[in-house]
């Protein structure tokens, strides 16, 4: 297999993590409310996922336990910075430094140790093009999160619902005043965001890389904050950048694999290189980011 092969064939399964998170995210941030303890809920997934499946609970009973607990986490989150409208900001970073300190405490009597993966799905005569065939054989989960994404992307733009969530963050004064209980539809929102964190984590260490190391995750949640603003809240955008993302942390392993004189911590910061430069570069962009925008993030709100 060349090296473009393996990216193509690869780069669904490494955006999976980084699209699940920022799908979350999204949602929360539609309806206002800016969540960054991203990070340290796909760590406690990521951890509680590979100690099922580690024991023989299965991978089905893994996901869901990894985002109940994502999800418990978020509502703590929402209890502190909606109910008593602390810092968003402040209360973001506390919850992921919370989180990543659960998951290295659960996690560290399983260090190194591994687990089997899921098995791969392929989409008859599509997966024997040429070149790009890979790209048709993937896990379950990363059909699951196609599906996801196109469903998130409808409500936005079509449903009820989606538009409700859309209200509350533009103007959540005007949401209240027709009706619409702000509070409880961002906790929804916000809940829904931790669920999806949680199960990023979970795929990352029991399907995506199937092991335990503590600090897997690696900045994974931070790129998924940052993916949300480069594709400047809109899901198809941020489809495409997951999709980048993964193809860049490809990129770094194949040249690490085929020997080229690279230092190994350079190829491994390129995605965290490549969100600086994107992000400086949609940044300039004011235009862009007053059009797609949600006015009221992260600002706290008064009944």
């Amino acid at each position: 297999m060349s090296a473009v092969e393996f990216i193509l064939a690869s780069m669904l399964a490494a955006a999976t993590p980084f699209l699940l998170a920022a799908l979350g995210e999204l949602v929360a941030e539609r309806s206002g409310v800016m969540n960054l303890g991203v990070e340290g809920m796909m760590a406690l997934g990521a951890a509680l996922a590979f100690i099922i499946v580690h024991n023989g609970g299965g991978h089905f009973l893994a996901f869901l336990a990894a985002g109940l607990a994502a999800t418990a986490l978020s509502l703590v989150f929402a209890f502190v910075a909606l109910g008593f409208r602390a810092n968003q900001v402040a209360t973001g970073l506390a919850i992921g430094i919370f989180g990543q300190g659960l998951s290295a405490l659960f996690g560290k009597s399983y260090e190194a140790m591994t687990v089997k993966s899921l098995p791969k799905m392929s989409i008859p005569g599509l997966s024997d093009l040429p070149v790009i065939g890979g790209l048709f054989t993937q896990d379950i989960v990363v059909w699951l999160s196609l599906i996801v994404t196109l469903v998130i992307g409808i409500a936005f733009a079509r449903s009820k619902v989606g538009l409700v969530l859309r209200a509350v963050g533009e103007n959540p004064k005007a949401a209240r005043a027709i009706g619409y209980p702000v509070i409880a539809i961002r906790v929804g929102a916000v809940a829904f965001g931790g669920l999806m964190a949680g199960f990023a984590g979970a795929y990352a260490s029991v399907v995506y890389t199937p092991l335990w190391a503590d600090g897997m995750i690696a900045g994974r949640g931070w790129i998924a904050i940052a993916l949300v603003v480069f594709g400047t809240w809109l899901t198809g955008r941020i489809f495409l950048g997951a999709c980048l993302f993964g193809a860049v942390s490809l990129i770094g392993l194949t040249a690490q694999t085929s020997g080229l004189a690279i230092p190994s911590q350079l190829l491994s910061s390129l995605p965290y290189i490549v969100t600086i430069v994107v992000l400086g570069i949609i940044s300039s962009n004011k235009r862009l980011l007053k059009l797609n925008g949600i006015a009221s993030l992260g600002e706290p709100f008064e009944r």
